[in-house]
């Protein structure tokens, strides 16, 4: 499955390819001009910028703006992530033992524990933490001043941050997935690190199959390699990233074995559906948490799958990449009615792809 997380050489080879500096960071125009915004202005007054919360699905770069955050500021960068944080003595430990114009990376913030989040408030707001000593009737707290910082916070789900933690952020930057042509952009300049011959073709291929997602995109670009190397010539052309991504089972619109496998098991077995998650998830052999944010997010924001309140439902689209067709509303069960499946890549309107397909409402 293309799954946009990596082991420790993955992530070596990612850091060895991150920009260092904000005008070398391809992609994401609004986020780059609002944070070069807020991180001049900073070092015009020199004092360090209000604390940053960047939000987005994973791979799109987070880790890297704040380490750019860091070199912009050529201040040192502290990284520690939200499951490393379960007890507020922890997170005591941490923001101690900063320097003045430190910045603190929290990667997945959102799964910090309670009371570090509450800690962190009063840090945040008054370079503050209160140290408990001491246990019950006995317990003092001592208040401890702390340098001037700034947080980065990263987030892949911004819904979960309680509001008080999120109106500590003075800059909020959510990360869209990349268009085609910046995707490419970024693999002709990490070829040209990693010292990999492609061409303009070979590149285009891999961008256009990579979700929208640079770490996607550079791992593809090296199994492309990988391939050129042992069947090609050496060369990232277009047969050389056809032939090699067909291998690794990776089709022209980035959809993976786990992908096709939802929407094949749920267009044949199901009849398009609403089926349930873990229903779902038995019949492709997989975990629902898996399948939940794996395959699912590609696959709704492609417009492929629906999710109803009776379960997930397979769109006009999915039908017609997978080449098979719709059964008639004559084909399916009773139901309670039709379910909105909105307008899909055929180019109907919610009306008319409600009229051609009286889906069947099923419990979770």
């Amino acid at each position: 499955m293309v799954d946009p997380g990596g082991g420790d050489e993955e992530r070596r080879i990612e850091a060895a390819l991150r920009p260092r500096r904000l005008a070398d960071f391809p992609g994401q125009q609004r986020v780059r001009d609002q944070l070069g915004l807020v991180l001049e202005a900073a070092r015009r007054r020199v004092s360090p910028p209000d604390h940053v919360l960047l939000s987005g699905p994973p791979g799109l770069g987070k880790t890297t703006l704040a380490m750019i955050i860091a070199g912009e500021l050529e201040q040192p960068l502290r990284i520690t992530s939200g499951p490393a944080i379960q007890h507020a003595g922890d997170l005591a430990a941490v923001l101690s033992s900063l320097v003045e114009g430190e910045v603190l990376f929290l990667d997945e913030i959102h799964r910090m524990s309670r009371p570090a989040e509450e800690m962190l408030y009063l840090a945040m707001e008054d370079f503050r933490v209160d140290v408990i000593v001491g246990k019950g009737p006995g317990a003092t707290a001592i208040p401890l001043e702390l340098p001037p910082f700034t947080v980065v916070g990263a987030t892949t789900r911004s819904g979960l941050l309680p509001a008080p933690l999120r109106d500590r952020f003075g800059f909020t930057g959510h990360l869209d997935y990349y268009a085609t042509e910046d995707l490419v952009t970024i693999l002709h300049r990490n070829a040209a690190l990693l010292g990999i011959e492609a061409d303009e073709a070979g590149v285009h291929q891999v961008a256009s199959r990579s979700r929208g997602t640079p770490r996607i995109a550079n791992r593809l670009l090296r199994r492309v390699r990988d391939w050129a190397q042992v069947h090609g010539e050496g060369v990232v052309d277009e047969p050389a990233a056809r032939s090699a991504l067909a291998l690794f089972d990776v089709d022209e619109i980035g959809l993976d074995r786990l992908d096709r496998s939802v929407l094949e098991v749920l267009c044949t077995r199901f009849g398009g559906g609403p089926v349930g998650l873990s229903t779902l998830a038995v019949a492709v052999g997989e975990e629902p948490d898996t399948v939940e944010t794996v395959a699912e997010p590609y696959l709704v924001r492609e417009g492929f799958l629906v999710r109803t309140p009776r379960g997930r439902a397979a769109s006009p689209a999915a039908w017609e990449h997978l080449g098979l067709v719709p059964p008639t509303a004559g084909d399916r069960p009773s139901g309670s009615g039709p379910v909105d499946l909105g307008p899909s890549r055929l180019g109907r309107t919610p009306a008319e792809a409600a009229r051609q397909q009286t889906l069947p409402l099923e419990p979770e």
